[in-house]
Order: C-alpha cells, then structure tokens, then sequence
C-alpha cells in the first residue's frame, strides 16, 4: 500500500493520577509518532508538566495544555508541527471548562492536521461541544485524524456529529468491540480515532497490558496509518 506510515495513540492518562511510571512505559513499548493527550496537565506550572509528561514517553509537546483546557497533542522527532490553535467550549456554570488542541503537521511528504478532545460527561452539553469541534474540523485545509474521549459510546449524539464523513479506525479495521473504558470493569467503547477518507487504516487495536490496568483508568486505542503524499 502506497503512502506515509504514521503510528497514532488517543489516551485519557487521568490527571497522571495513577501509576507514572506504567504511564511512561506503556506508551514508550507502543513507539508512537502521534500521541493524543485527554487530562493532561492544565493547571500551575502546567508548561513543565506537560514537558515532563512529554519526555518520559521519549516525545515533544506539539500543542495544547493549559489554552486546550488539558488536551495535549505530542509527537516524535519525526514529525513536524508547523502551525497550532486550541479551542475553548462556552463554559456551563457548574461544570468544567472544556476544550480541544489543533495541530498542522508534516510527515514525510505528508501534510495532516491531528485534533484532540474531551467532551462533557453531561448529555446536554456533549452535542454543542461536538459541533463547535466539528465546525473547526472542518476549517482543516489538509487531512485530518481526530481522536477523543466522548464521555458516550457509538450512536451517541455528540460521537454522530464527529464521525459523520470520517472513518471510524475501529470500524475499519474490524475491531469495534474492543472497549476502552474503564480498565478495572471494561464496559464502553467511548474512546475513539477517527480518520480522513483519504487516510488508510492499516491496523487499530486497545491497547490491554497489565501496564496499561495501572496506569490510567482508560485503555490508549492506538492505529497504524498510511498517510496521503501531500506536499
């Protein structure tokens, strides 16, 4: 198959309210080029944290942190990010204030745009983050691969307004019925990468370690991409 190879992690790391050094090692095995971060540091002194949590996975920070409300786009060496932007959701009294982090970025000779989210735990909130995430989605002047915690499974509301015209990489590589949440009672697939058309899933899986059960309350879903040349 024709096309750039770019390895991708989605991973809600709790707060690194868990095992660190699980953490580190789970996502170091797996050797990624991309990671998408959900509750990463967001809060005092969050430019080193987030820095610190970059380096113990062997990456650098791409986007995000503090301004994408705790989503926090990494990468390799390999990659190249040349343009950044986050988005902040109107806030809810009484809820948190969410957002998500955008990254343009080249691979190769392939050019991609990577975006991150979290959305609300509250039903009622979920739909209007989505489409304020999806509008700016659909700003992105080159291909695209998303990844997300939604807070709901498949056929959720808020999950139908993201995936509308992309691929599920779950779906595409057969493997839908693995579920991401939580690591100690694994009921709900509601993390998810979803990819641009032109993008080829060439695997996708959970990743389920004795590592991955101690270091986070959410299992990283992790795919092998073939980007299309673009520059």
């Amino acid at each position: 198959m024709d096309g750039v190879p770019l390895r991708v992690v989605s991973y809600n790391i709790h707060t690194q309210r868990d095992d660190t050094a699980a953490l580190a090692e789970v996502v170091r095995a797996v050797r990624p080029d991309v990671v998408i971060v959900q509750e990463g540091p967001r809060r005092f002194r969050w430019r080193s944290k987030c820095a610190a949590l970059a380096d113990s996975f062997g990456l650098v920070v791409g986007a995000g942190g503090l301004p994408a409300l705790g989503n926090l786009l990494l990468t390799s060496l390999r990659v190249r990010v040349h343009a950044t932007r986050c988005q902040r959701f109107p806030l809810t009294p009484g809820r948190h204030l969410r957002g998500a982090a955008f990254a343009e970025c080249t691979v190769g000779g392939a050019r991609f745009v990577v975006a991150g989210t979290h959305l609300s735990t509250d039903p009622a909130e979920r739909p209007a983050q989505a489409a304020l995430f999806r509008a700016e989605i659909e700003t992105a002047r080159w291909p695209v691969l998303v990844g997300a915690d939604f807070n709901e499974g498949p056929g959720g509301a808020a999950w139908r307004t993201i995936a509308d015209g992309l691929t599920d990489a779950a779906v595409a590589a057969d493997r839908a019925e693995r579920l991401t949440y939580s690591c100690a009672d694994p009921r709900r697939r509601i993390d998810a990468l979803f990819v641009d058309p032109r993008i080829t899933v060439v695997d996708y899986d959970v990743v389920d370690t004795p590592q991955t059960r101690r270091a986070s309350d959410h299992f990283p879903v992790l795919a092998d991409l073939l980007l299309p040349v673009t520059t």
